[in-house]
């Protein structure tokens, strides 16, 4: 959910304080107040959820020496200024400083308003953008999104610790909607390039004139980034869609390649989504490329390998959509767990994604079942449960375990609660959630 956003006003006049946070208040705002900067600098760390509304004439630390010791902090926290009349020469200071805007006094209250619903988006973007990068520089964090305790899964983890380690370049092949882009981001975080650059361009989204520009340059004066080549260096570049590449763009890359030598100062890394078309990036990249580019190479399993994975998924997606859509999940039965198995799945873990969201939408309105949502999207599947392809016994404990980890969830680890919904003695859920793998601690609070 999205963090809520504050407002910290600062000014010596105790009565436009006061007004000033009234106002905000009634627009949905939570507020602060500070007498003097000093006083707001001690509360007003980098990271401050939200924003800041000062005045530039204040006894001791003025406005101006406030907001150059936030832009020094924090050079993204929006600074709203609020001049006296006529001083429109110090506004432009400011803005010149790092000031988001400034308001004139006396000022109009929805201007005030309009504003500071400006800033507080532009400053929840930053935040959202920082968590995410911070998350996807920590390994540990990363490789937790990578689900599952399937043995296909339990060996691409494996080989990202074991890549991610590697200085060559990679090949991240495998069929679309699989996670690829995933795997790129956990071999960049578990490696030696951590904390460097990570730089992703996907080749198919631009035309050839505008990929060019954006891999090799030249750039114009008023473009706002370095080439990718020079935005990456010392990190990773990340090619999504790589078979896109045209012939000449190849030769570059392949230039760019040869020219940093081995180990290359940049890694890349090429994700290639030609496995359900019947090809290889081997059949459409030229030989010495492709031999550059596979020096080390992982496929991403689809989601239809990956067993009872797909329930343990499909819960935590549910979960997370009906908590954003303020709900609860819906109740898989064990015939519609035994389809969710047995679907083909050939848009994999981004065609899953939609399904859950669409079972919690059904479940909200009170109409429709998983089992619906599965023949919609495959039709040659039929209603009738099968065990064709697998025993019937790993459907059942398939769906044994998902039940078991759905309680002890829904329970918060209470093994008395799971016991009575479930109507098993002590022992029997310990064996079984032995069996399983499943750890009570795992989901208390």
């Amino acid at each position: 959910m999205a963090q809520a956003m504050k407002i910290a006003i600062v000014d010596d006049e105790q009565d436009m304080r006061q007004s000033i946070s009234q106002w905000l208040a009634l627009s949905g705002y939570d507020t602060e107040t500070f007498a003097s900067a000093e006083d707001a600098l001690k509360a007003l760390g980098p990271d401050y959820p939200g924003i800041v509304i000062s005045d530039i004439k204040m006894p001791g630390m003025d406005g101006m020496q406030f907001l150059k010791k936030l832009m020094g902090s924090d050079s993204s926290l929006p600074v709203i200024m609020i001049t006296g009349h006529g001083d429109v020469p110090m506004a432009v200071e400011a803005m010149r400083v790092g000031a988001f805007d400034f308001l004139e006094k006396p000022f109009n209250p929805d201007r005030m308003s309009e504003l500071a619903k400006r800033a507080t988006g532009a400053r929840r973007l930053t935040l959202d953008t920082r968590a995410l990068r911070r998350e996807l520089s920590d390994g540990g964090q990363i490789m937790k999104k990578l689900i599952g305790t399937s043995p296909v899964m339990d060996r691409l983890r494996e080989d990202i610790l074991d890549l991610g380690q590697a200085d060559g370049h990679v090949l991240i092949d495998g069929e679309t909607g699989t996670g690829k882009t995933l795997v790129a981001h956990a071999l960049h975080a578990v490696g030696s390039r951590a904390g460097k650059k990570f730089v992703l361009v996907s080749c198919a989204a631009l035309e050839e004139e505008a990929l060019a520009k954006r891999l090799f340059g030249p750039m114009q004066p008023e473009d706002s980034m370095l080439p990718a080549v020079e935005e990456a260096r010392g990190g990773t570049l990340v090619l999504e869609d790589v078979e896109a590449l045209s012939e000449p763009l190849q030769a570059k890359l392949l230039s760019f390649i040869n020219e940093q030598g081995i180990p290359g100062e940049t890694r890349i890394i090429a994700i290639s989504n030609l496995q359900e078309a019947g090809k290889t990036s081997e059949d459409v990249l030229r030989a010495d490329l492709f031999y550059r580019l596979a020096a080390l190479r992982i496929t991403v399993p689809p989601l239809r390998q990956r067993g009872e994975d797909i329930l343990t998924l499909f819960t935590r997606l549910s979960e997370q959509f009906s908590e954003e859509y303020g709900c609860d999940a819906p109740q898989v039965t064990a015939q519609e767990a035994a389809q969710l198995l047995q679907a083909p799945w050939p848009g994999n873990v981004r065609q899953l994604i939609n399904v859950a969201e669409r079972a919690v939408l059904q479940s909200r309105r009170g109409s429709g079942t998983i089992a619906s949502l599965l023949m919609s999207d495959h039709e040659d599947m039929q209603p009738v449960v099968t065990t064709e392809g697998k025993p019937l016994k790993e459907y059942v404990e398939a769906f044994e375990r998902m039940l078991i980890d759905n309680t002890m969830r829904r329970h918060k680890g209470s093994i008395a609660s799971v016991m009575d919904e479930l109507c098993l003695p002590r022992r029997t859920l310990n064996e079984k959630m032995a069996k399983y793998g499943l750890q009570r601690s795992d989901y208390l609070g």
